[in-house]
Parts: structure tokens; C-alpha cells; sequence
């Protein structure tokens, strides 16, 4: 068989038990269906093939949840970290075990291509190594003397949190969130996005054969109108983790304000790489290519807009689109295809929306602006240029395999584009100037940014935006300052002098 046919084989296998039993919940240990019964279809963006049925949750479901934590948390926090950390190692062994079944399972379920997800599970496994390890140092804190007291500093686990997840990459960023939050002793109610619920589901399985006490992670499926809205507002949930759109991260901080949640948000981009005359431009070719193309696109550090100074930019938007017109589309399960089906049909018509947007602005479709194929979400990869910065195509993010590349003349204007949106996740900057590379990245306003490389994820290194694009960053000991409580205690050195009323 071909590496297409072995892999859809495989996969028939390893979805036959969830369209027997359906993507259920997983509270307190027990593997439920929605207390109301209620469940949704989940169809593959490939072909809109049926894989199985999902509880579609409630408020009861996540109130369920939140006590199943809020009971879990007093155990989990006081356990020894050592303990924590082995049994968040025995997850990542389960991850690497069944990192196969993950990745085709998550190809059919998103669209994303096999080429990528081959390698989300091990970076999923990665990250649950990576917290497990620092689990063990999570409450160090520091000693502050002063004149009359030793002060010292500690941190402690906030409680039971949310983490709810999108439908892009959505194994490897569970894990991104959840294995922190574990890490540092708090308990978790994961609400994944309902367009991917498949990975979630085997993840929490992982969690619970590796020996995570029940209770100690939960899991709702549902709408967020419905289980995410419950979950944001409920009063047992200490704290709110969110990837997906700015807007949706604006209504989850106004429905956890009466309950004073804490909030972690990585949301929108419309990410610029910025290529200078004096660049690598092979390099700066390719790297703007994979970091737009590579996952459908459907990725918040894309590098969405194409800044290219003028004395450079014909031949290189000559090669460029060349190189868009040659990216293979297709079935995600094939090793050689690099771009797949968009999630979900809504999804599809808003991508496609900005084909005419951009003719209607008067930019130039250089590539692609088309569907691509009559049977699934599949989109043409897309090139527009002759763009300016005011139109919608360059300031609003379209989340797909759509680039938007502008002209500049130098430096001072490259800087006014690439600032001149509302979201700053992310930057890249290719120019072999030093002077001017620390510059440009000084004023570029942009949570993470790099030079002369695509995204390259280091994990102890802080990852989020600024902007509409976040508040808060993951990574290092950063994530930590989220699910953690800082703690002051002052303990007197001597018989200071305390002043005296009603003496």
C-alpha cells in the first residue's frame, strides 16, 4: 500500500471506537455524556465525512467539573513534586506510545497535514517533559532581608483552572497550557474547541492511565456559548487560560469579572516579516513562505503581511509567487501534501470572503484566490499583492494560507506598516545590518520577535503578544507566575520597636 492507503487504514481503526461510543466528558474520573443528553456531530474538513458524536455540555457539566477539581485540588497541590513529575513523565510516555494515532487522528479531524502533526505529538510529549522537570522547583521563591526581617517569598498553586483551547493545533496546545498548570499543582477543566474534540479526548486518557488521580484534570466538551460561557463565569475557577481569537478573549474577560477571574490570553495576529535589501534573500524566501503556508496557515504566528523594500521586491515576488503556485494541496493523510482542508466550512467562507475583498481594494491576486478541488474545505494558496496597509486585507486576520505582501521605501516606513495594526505577536526581521537589526526590533511592537529565522519555539524563553494579541506569556518559569500565587512572609530577627497606641 501506498503511505496514503497504510495511513487511512490505520486511522479506520483508530476512530472505530469513538463512532461506537462518541467523544464523551471526563469528570472525576468517570467517562460521562452530557447530564442533558444533548450531542453534536463532528465531520472531517477532508470530505465532511461523519467521525463520531460529541457531548455537547452545560452549565451541570461544568459545574460537575469545577467541584470534581475544586474536590481534587487539596491533594494534588500537597503531593510531593517529585511525585507530581514522574507521573507528568509517565503522560509524556503515553504521548510518545501513541504519538501516531494522535497525529492521523488530528489530520482527519483539522485538515492539518501529516507532514506537521507527525511531529505535534512529540512536541506535545516535549512540553509535558519539559514542566515535569521544573515541577520540583515551582514554589522557590527568594530571601529579601531587611533591618529588622528576614522576608522570603514562595509560590503556591492558585486552584482549580481553566484552559480552553482552539482547533488549529489543538493536541500540541493543550499540552502547552495543561502540563504547566499541573505542574505547578493545580487542577485543570479543559473545554477543547468542538471543530477538534478527537485528540482532546485521547490526551485525557493518557493523563489517567499514567496515574493522574482522578479529579485532578476534567474534561468538558461543548459550544462556548453553552460549557464556555459556565466555565469562565463559575466562582470555583481560580483562573481562565485562552488560545483563540481577540475577540473571543474580550467576551471571556467580561464574563469572569464578577468572579475576578485571572486571565491568560494568546490570541489574533497579522504577524509582518519584514525583508531589507541587504537580507539573505533565499532564505528570508523561504522561511516567509513556511511561516505563512505551512499549517494551512491557520496559525496566530503566521507571518501574514510581507513587508519587501522596493530596490528588491519585483524578482522576489517573481519567485515567491512561483513558489505559491507549486504548494501541493491535498488529502492531509499524504506525507507529501503540504497544505490541507481549512477546519469547518464557516471557516472556509471567511477565508474565501477576502478574495473579493482584495479585488474590490484593488490588490492583485498573484497567486491562488480560488477553491481549491469540489469535495472539501480546500483552499488555493494565496498571494496578494499591489496591497497597502489601510486595506482589510493587510490590518484583519484571515487565519488561512493567504499572504498580503507591501512595498516600502526604508527603514522609517517599514517600521510605520509593520506598527500600524491592532494585534503584535509576533515579528520577523531579515537584514544582515546588526545596528539596524537591534533598531528595528527595539521600537517593533511585537511580544516575540526574530532575526533572520522563521518561528523557532524555545521553551524556557516567554511566549505571547502584546496588543489585541494577548496579555500574559507561557513558557520558563513565566507560566508558572500564571497558575501560582506569589506568598510574602516576614519573620521578625530581633524585638524591633513596634509602635505603641492606647499605651
Amino acid at each position: 500500500m501506498t503511505d496514503l492507503a497504510t495511513h487511512q487504514a490505520k486511522l479506520d481503526g483508530y476512530l472505530a471506537r469513538f463512532r461506537d461510543t462518541g467523544v464523551l466528558n471526563q469528570i472525576g474520573g468517570e467517562a460521562r455524556p452530557a447530564v442533558s443528553g444533548a450531542t453534536f456531530d463532528n465531520h472531517s474538513p477532508v470530505d465532511e465525512s461523519f467521525i463520531c458524536r460529541v457531548a455537547r455540555s452545560g452549565a451541570e457539566d461544568v459545574d460537575a467539573a469545577a467541584r470534581a477539581a475544586k474536590t481534587a485540588f487539596p491533594a494534588w497541590r500537597d503531593i510531593p513534586a517529585s511525585e507530581r513529575k514522574a507521573i507528568l513523565h509517565r503522560i509524556a510516555d503515553g504521548i510518545v506510545a501513541r504519538a501516531e494515532e494522535i497525529a492521523l487522528c488530528e489530520c482527519w479531524d483539522t485538515g492539518q497535514a501529516y507532514r506537521f502533526m507527525s511531529k505535534a505529538a512529540l512536541r506535545g510529549a516535549e512540553n509535558f517533559r519539559f514542566f515535569a522537570d521544573r515541577a520540583p522547583s515551582a514554589r522557590d521563591g527568594q530571601a529579601l532581608p531587611s533591618p529588622t526581617l528576614m522576608n522570603i517569598t514562595t509560590r503556591v498553586p492558585i486552584g482549580p483552572v481553566g484552559v480552553i483551547t482552539p482547533w488549529n493545533t489543538p493536541f500540541m496546545l493543550s499540552t502547552w497550557k495543561i502540563a504547566p498548570a499541573l505542574a505547578a499543582g493545580c487542577t485543570v477543566v479543559h473545554k477543547p474547541a468542538e471543530f477538534s474534540p478527537v485528540t482532546a479526548r485521547i490526551l485525557m486518557e493518557i493523563a489517567e492511565e499514567a496515574g493522574l488521580p482522578s479529579g485532578v484534570w476534567n474534561l468538558v466538551n461543548g459550544f462556548g456559548e453553552d460549557a464556555g460561557k459556565a466555565l469562565t463565569e463559575h466562582p470555583d475557577i481560580k483562573a481562565i487560560a485562552f488560545v483563540g481569537e481577540s475577540k473571543t478573549g474580550s467576551m471571556i474577560m467580561k464574563q469572569g469579572a464578577d468572579t475576578l477571574k485571572r486571565v491568560h490570553f494568546e490570541l489574533g495576529g497579522k504577524n509582518p516579516v519584514v525583508v531589507f535589501e541587504d537580507a539573505d534573500l533565499d532564505r528570508a524566501l523561504d522561511a516567509a513562505i513556511f511561516m505563512i503556508y505551512s499549517l494551512n496557515g491557520e496559525r496566530c504566528t503566521s507571518s501574514s503581511r510581507l513587508l519587501i523594500q522596493d530596490s528588491v521586491a519585483d524578482g522576489f515576488l517573481e519567485k515567491l509567487a512561483a513558489r505559491v503556485r507549486n504548494i501541493r494541496v491535498g488529502n492531509p493523510l499524504d506525507p507529501a501534501t503540504e497544505v490541507g482542508p481549512l477546519i469547518h466550512k464557516t471557516h472556509f467562507d471567511k477565508v474565501c470572503s477576502y478574495f473579493d475583498k482584495a479585488r474590490a481594494e484593488g490588490a492583485e491576486i498573484a497567486a491562488g484566490g480560488a477553491r481549491e478541488g469540489d469535495t472539501g474545505w480546500f483552499v488555493q494558496p494565496t498571494l496578494f499583492t499591489g496591497a497597502t496597509n489601510a486595506m482589510a486585507i493587510a490590518q484583519e486576520e484571515i487565519f488561512g494560507p493567504v499572504l498580503t505582501a507591501i512595498r516600502f521605501a526604508d527603514e522609517d516606513e517599514a517600521l510605520q506598516i509593520a506598527n500600524d495594526i491592532p494585534y503584535g505577536l509576533t515579528g520577523y526581521v531579515w537584514t544582515n545590518d546588526l545596528t539596524r537589526a537591534l533598531r528595528f526590533t527595539d521600537r517593533l511592537e511585537a511580544g516575540m520577535i526574530w532575526v533572520n529565522s522563521e518561528n523557532v519555539r524555545h521553551l524556557p524563553t516567554p511566549f505571547g503578544g502584546v496588543k489585541a494579541s494577548g496579555i500574559g506569556r507561557d513558557g520558563g518559569d513565566w507560566s508558572f507566575e500564571f497558575y501560582m500565587e506569589q506568598k510574602h512572609i516576614g519573620l521578625a530577627t530581633g524585638q524591633h520597636s513596634i509602635p505603641r497606641l492606647g499605651a
